[in-house]
């Protein structure tokens, strides 16, 4: 299985604004700590702030942070929900399959498992845990390792 573009910079805007502690960041910064499209960010804060998952401030001085804890942002809800289409093979999806062997084939039930474990595997997870390793991560980012947190 291969995650969209989408969900990887959702992911790592997340990841973004929870190594800042509320600090607001841009999109334009954002973009230079990953060296990736601003308009690709965009669509992710768009998408990030739709679902509460973000929180946008308009105008000068403003900008984005996290709209939630990072302990309330499920890894596996986020995957799910940012993942359009998750069928493995032809036969997951929601049209009629053309596999003939489908009245006969075991592929289905042994992929259908690998898939519902690759998710209940990241359900393990909140982004708290994925920024654990912040003094790591922050210079790497170049995002101050601990700031204080603004009340939102």
């Amino acid at each position: 299985m291969r995650l969209t573009t989408f969900t990887d910079y959702t992911l790592r805007v997340l990841m973004y604004l929870g190594l800042q502690e509320g600090r607001l960041s841009t999109i334009a910064e954002i973009a230079r700590a990953y060296r990736v499209s601003e308009n690709h960010l965009m669509k992710v804060v768009h998408y990030g702030a739709t679902r509460g998952l973000l929180e946008t401030v308009r105008g000068k001085g403003g900008g984005v942070r996290l709209g939630r804890t990072p302990e309330e942002i499920r890894i596996g809800e986020l995957v799910r929900e940012t993942e359009a289409d998750t069928a493995l093979v032809e036969c997951f999806g929601a049209g009629n399959s053309d596999c003939r062997i489908a009245p006969a084939c075991a592929l289905r039930g042994v992929l259908g498992e690998a898939q519902e474990a690759f998710f209940r595997s990241l359900d393990r997870y909140t982004l708290a845990d994925l920024l654990r390793p912040r003094a790591r991560l922050a210079p790497l980012l170049k995002a101050p390792a601990r700031q204080k947190r603004v009340a939102s």
